[in-house]
């Protein structure tokens, strides 16, 4: 199996997945409440979920070529367990052929996206050690 997409863009992306995942969303504070009585110390660790890492992970996956997404998506797949990486071929079709929602959309609400694209890697004996900020 050679990914037309670089490991390198893999890469980030998992790193983008990671962050995407890493998000936690702020509790709605009580109208009548003062946030310095609040009971939760934690809660000022919280934050609003940042579009900005999620609108990144959708540019990196839109400069992509379709047939690198449905790489990507088909790389996801394996990682899932939905394929073994003996059906890469059966993969990389069906994510080509899917009729409906595009390869992007379906990477970005796959929860575990970075997980499984790590999984993905290593069904391959590929890994992102040593590349970008990933060790």
């Amino acid at each position: 199996m050679e990914l037309t997409v670089s490991l390198e863009t893999v890469c980030r992306l998992i790193i983008r997945a990671r962050e995407m995942e890493a998000q936690v969303p702020g509790l709605a504070a009580d109208e009548d409440e003062n946030p310095l009585d609040a009971d939760d110390e934690f809660s000022v660790m919280e934050d609003e979920t940042n579009t900005v890492i999620e609108e990144e992970m959708a540019a990196a996956l839109d400069d992509l070529a379709d047939d690198q997404v449905a790489e990507v998506l088909a790389l996801a797949w394996v990682g899932r367990g939905t394929y073994d990486a003996t059906e890469w071929e059966e993969a990389l079709e069906e994510a080509n052929d899917r009729s409906g929602e595009s390869p992007a959309d379906q990477l970005m609400e796959m929860p575990m996206l970075a997980g499984y694209l790590d999984a993905g890697l290593a069904a391959f004996d590929l890994s992102c050690t040593g590349i970008g900020q990933i060790d």
